[in-house]
C-alpha cells in the first residue's frame, strides 16, 4: 500500500462545507444500510435444502460427522478454506488466510446459537498445522473426502461460506456465498473503505491520481512472498513446518 506523502489529496474546505457534504453522503449511507437490511430479510425467507447429516469430516479426534460440527448448537457457519496439498505455508492461499484470520471472537456467535468452523479442503494433519502456526483457535475440520458432496453444484477447491440449520438429527443448507460475499467475515476492508484512499484496488472508482497499488497481487495480501499475517508469527518464533518437506 502506498505511503507516498506527495499523493493527491481531497480539496480542503471549511468545516461547515465539509459537514454539508458529509450529511449528503450520510443519506446515501442510510439508504445502503436499509437496502442491506432488506436483503437480509429476503435471505431469511429463502427455502433450504437437506444435506446428509452423517457426511464424514475429520477433526482433532478423528472421524466425525457434519452434525457433530454443530457442537450441539442450532446453526453452523462453515468457511471452506482452499488448500494446496503438499505445499509449504508460504504458498497457501493468501485470501483464505486473510478472511479466516479475522474471525476470532466466537463467544457472541455461540451466545446466538451459532457455531463457526473452518472446513479445510486439504488433509487434516497437514492443514491443522497451519491453523496452529497462525494461532487461530477456531474449530478445524478436513472435508477433503467429502467436499464434492457438501459443495454439490459448486466448484470444489474454491473458497465458500456456507450456512446450515439443524433440526434434531437432520441438517439443512440455508445459504452460501463466495467471491466478495465472504467480505462478511472481514473488518479490514470495511475500515479501508472509510478512508480517503480506500482499498487502493484497480477496480475502485477513485479520483484521478489516487493510489491503486493495493491489489491482491501487489498489495497487502502478500508481503515478502507470503500471506502478510504469517510474518508476525515467524517473528514470534513459531514454526511454519506443515510436515510436507517443503
Amino acid at each position: 500500500m502506498s505511503t507516498d506523502t506527495k499523493l493527491p489529496m481531497p480539496e480542503v474546505v471549511d468545516r461547515a462545507a465539509w459537514q454539508a457534504e458529509l450529511d449528503a453522503l450520510r443519506v446515501r449511507e442510510k439508504a445502503h444500510t436499509r437496502a442491506g437490511d432488506a436483503i437480509a430479510a429476503a435471505r431469511r425467507r429463502l427455502p433450504m435444502v437437506e444435506v446428509d447429516a452423517t457426511t464424514p469430516l475429520t477433526g482433532p479426534n478423528g472421524p466425525v460427522t457434519l452434525l457433530d460440527a454443530f457442537e450441539g448448537r442450532r446453526q453452523l457457519i462453515a468457511y471452506y478454506m482452499m488448500w494446496f496439498d503438499g505445499r509449504p505455508a508460504a504458498e497457501q492461499c493468501e485470501g483464505c488466510t486473510y478472511y479466516n484470520g479475522q474471525v476470532r471472537e466466537l463467544s457472541y456467535l455461540h451466545a446466538a446459537g451459532i457455531t463457526y468452523a473452518t472446513f479445510c479442503q486439504g488433509p487434516y494433519e497437514e492443514s491443522v498445522r497451519y491453523r496452529d502456526f497462525m494461532g487461530w483457535d477456531v474449530p478445524w475440520y478436513s472435508v477433503q473426502d467429502s467436499a464434492e458432496a457438501l459443495l454439490a453444484g459448486r466448484r470444489v477447491g474454491m473458497f465458500h461460506l456456507v450456512c446450515y440449520l439443524r433440526d434434531g438429527d437432520r441438517v439443512f443448507e440455508t445459504y452460501w456465498t463466495n467471491g466478495r460475499g465472504v467480505e462478511a467475515m472481514d473488518i479490514s476492508y470495511a475500515l479501508m473503505d472509510m478512508t480517503v484512499y480506500g482499498r487502493q484496488e484497480t477496480w475502485e472508482d477513485s479520483p484521478a491520481g489516487w493510489p491503486r497499488d493495493g491489489s491482491v497481487n501487489a498489495g497487502f495480501f502478500r508481503t515478502g512472498g507470503r500471506p502478510t499475517s504469517q510474518l508476525s508469527r515467524l517473528e514470534a518464533g513459531r514454526s511454519d513446518d506443515l510436515g510436507t518437506g517443503g
